[in-house]
């Protein structure tokens, strides 16, 4: 374990410690925040106070069995953020959401992986001080965000947990969108069902049930946008995209 993860794990159970461990790392909590919406933050600032909040959360709903508290809490300090700032109406201006996450191999602390999503950050606000683009995706995300919603229950925002990760994982998934996307009555009977015909797909991909099961809401997603006219969510899907023309 980390050191933080064994911090996480003392201050859940120790009220008096959990102060400690929260002052210590402020400057975690605080680059955190800044990786989370792309711009500087200080104490004296309205975001300090929600990731803070978020990682005190983090604290009390961390399973030390299904990974580590650094990506852990840095997940939910991400998603408080998204929220307060959907809420006070300046969401679509400073970040259009994370379109690459669908597509994401790690959301701990891999270097390639963090910088790649400061540069989506950068080019979306760069957009959309020009004017440039950012509404397009925002428009795009909100469309297959209400298709998400109302045939399968879950959101767009939804997809950073049931993203898959490992490389083996991700090939698995874009097998299946390929299968679905390359035949009519596969996609018929997973927007009659709404669900994922599992034996059929078993029968005729090499994957595990588990896999179905676990990444389910990544696979109905993938299908959605790559079957509709979502040219730019498209973009981050190259693992998919690779799969249907090899």
């Amino acid at each position: 374990m980390t050191d933080l993860t064994d911090g996480a794990i003392r201050a859940k159970e120790d009220p008096l410690y959990r102060n400690v461990f929260l002052q210590e790392n402020t400057k975690f909590i605080l680059s955190r925040a800044y990786g989370a919406i792309g711009h500087y933050v200080t104490e004296s600032d309205d975001e300090w106070s929600v990731a803070l909040l978020a990682f005190n959360d983090a604290i009390d709903r961390f399973e030390p069995g299904k990974g580590e508290f650094e990506s852990f809490s840095a997940l939910v300090i991400r998603r408080r953020l998204y929220d307060y700032l959907r809420t006070e109406k300046r969401f679509s201006q400073e970040i259009a959401l994370e379109p690459y996450a669908m597509d994401a191999d790690d959301y701990g602390e891999n270097d390639e992986v963090n910088s790649l999503a400061l540069e989506v950050r950068q080019k979306t606000v760069q957009q959309a001080v020009s004017g440039d683009g950012t509404r397009d995706i925002t428009e795009e995300i909100e469309a297959v965000s209400t298709i998400l919603n109302r045939s399968y229950g879950f959101s767009f925002m939804d997809l950073a947990d049931a993203s898959p990760k490992a490389k083996k994982t991700k090939e698995g998934c874009a097998k299946v969108v390929a299968l679905i996307l390359s035949e009519e009555a596969f996609r018929k009977r997973l927007r009659e069902q709404k669900a994922l015909p599992i034996q059929e797909i078993i029968s005729r991909v090499k994957v595990t049930r588990k896999l179905l099961e676990r990444h389910r809401r990544y696979i109905i997603a993938a299908v959605e946008i790559l079957d509709g006219d979502f040219p730019l969510l498209a973009e981050y899907m190259d693992s998919i995209r690779k799969a249907m023309v090899s």
